[in-house]
């Protein structure tokens, strides 16, 4: 049993988008993952823009996430199934990350600061 992430969605709600996600690849043999932590696996990449190696060793292995991730994200007629899931899901979207939040902070910072003059070299 893994611990619960601000990222997942309830259970009742994947059971709404399986089929879809299920309908990727031909059976051939059983699943060997649950596909309900895939695809929250999937959600907190999304949502925290981690490294797909720093995937928290609760989730299935990264690979694994990482090959379920490609076939969900093919384009297709309608967009990929991925897309079409986490719309089904009611997913809203990656929070910003804290790289990004940085970043925004350094060009909030740099933009001030050509306002106000300073930054330019002298005689410009």
């Amino acid at each position: 049993m893994r611990r619960d992430y601000p990222s997942d969605i309830k259970s009742e709600q994947f059971e709404v988008i399986r089929p879809l996600l299920e309908s990727a690849r031909k059976r051939t043999a059983p699943r060997q993952v649950d596909l309900y932590e895939v695809f929250c696996a999937v959600l907190y990449l999304l949502r925290t823009g981690c490294q797909w190696r720093a995937l928290p060793s609760d989730f299935p292995k990264w690979r694994t996430v990482h090959s379920y991730w490609a076939i969900w994200s093919e384009p297709r007629e309608g967009g990929s199934l991925l897309e079409q899931a986490l719309k089904k899901s009611g997913w809203r979207g990656p929070r910003e990350t804290g790289a990004q939040r940085l970043q925004h902070v350094l060009d909030c910072g740099r933009a001030e600061r050509e306002e106000h003059g300073h930054g330019r070299p002298e005689g410009l």
